[in-house]
């Protein structure tokens, strides 16, 4: 079996940051791309920002230059380094994980999330 799991989501109040983390373990062999999406109440599951294992970094537009996401590829760790953060961006946030296990299968794993408050 695969876990991923979140960290780093709180209470922030507007323009503040926040540093999310997702610690990925398990039966796990290889990973390959990793992302960051977010769900606010009422709303589907939107992308964030995505990295693939050779480093290369999408974001959307809805928080390009706002945020950055990395990952230490050693220890199966995927970052998400989020600024001047609005109201807007409250919701909850999901690493996922595109990755092969230690018995051949390729899949794509989520997280459970961890919930991102930005309020004065």
């Amino acid at each position: 079996q695969v876990h991923l799991v979140e960290s780093g989501g709180g209470l922030v109040q507007p323009g503040g940051s926040l540093r999310l983390s997702c610690v990925a373990s398990g039966s796990i062999w290889s990973i390959k791309d990793m992302g960051w999406y977010r769900q606010a109440p009422g709303m589907q599951r939107e992308l964030v920002a995505v990295i693939t294992n050779g480093g290369r970094t999408v974001y959307d537009d809805s928080m390009k230059g706002r945020c950055t996401i990395s990952r230490d590829t050693a220890k199966n760790i995927l970052y998400l380094q989020m600024n001047a953060l609005k109201p807007e961006d409250t919701a909850v946030y999901y690493c996922n994980a595109d990755l092969i296990s230690t018995t051949g299968d390729l899949s794509r794993s989520w997280g459970q999330g961890t919930q991102v408050t930005v309020s004065s």
